[in-house]
């Protein structure tokens, strides 16, 4: 089945019905990065195939499972991709005329770990400055 279908596949399911296999059960928490990256070489912020691959091995870097992606170009540098994980979700979105970016690394459990995703993006990127923040999400949201 392909993964970016299976909501049609849940959707489908007959009311009621149990699953063919046992359900893995996971803890209701997450590991959430935010990241805002100020100061970024110019030149990398506007090489978007060079972006996106360094994006993908900040993912990678951080034990996350890729499964798909989705991006936009805002003319006449602007940029948003958005990377679906088995995990959650990762995302980056430009601001080329302020040399700056905004990232974010959600997964669903402690597993994957963001300071590998960060570091392969800041050797990337090469910022000035760097403010982020990690919280551990869930039925009480805290701060790492």
């Amino acid at each position: 089945m392909d993964p970016l279908n299976a909501t049609d596949a849940l959707l489908s399911a007959a009311p009621g019905a149990e699953p063919a296999a046992a359900a893995e059960v996971f803890d209701f928490v997450g590991r959430h990065f935010l990241a805002s990256y100020l100061g970024c070489d110019p030149n990398r912020l506007r090489d978007l195939a060079g972006l996106k691959a360094a994006f993908e091995r900040a993912v990678a870097a951080s034990g996350a499972t890729l499964m798909g992606s989705s991006d936009h170009v805002y003319p006449p540098h602007g940029y948003t991709l958005l990377c679906l994980l088995s995990e959650s979700h990762a995302s980056i979105h430009t601001y080329p005329e302020h040399n700056a970016c905004f990232v974010d690394l959600f997964t669903c459990g402690l597993r994957c770990r963001p300071e590998p995703f960060d570091a392969v993006l800041r050797d990337y990127l090469r910022p000035a400055q760097r403010h982020s923040r990690s919280l551990i999400r869930g039925e009480k949201t805290e701060e790492e």
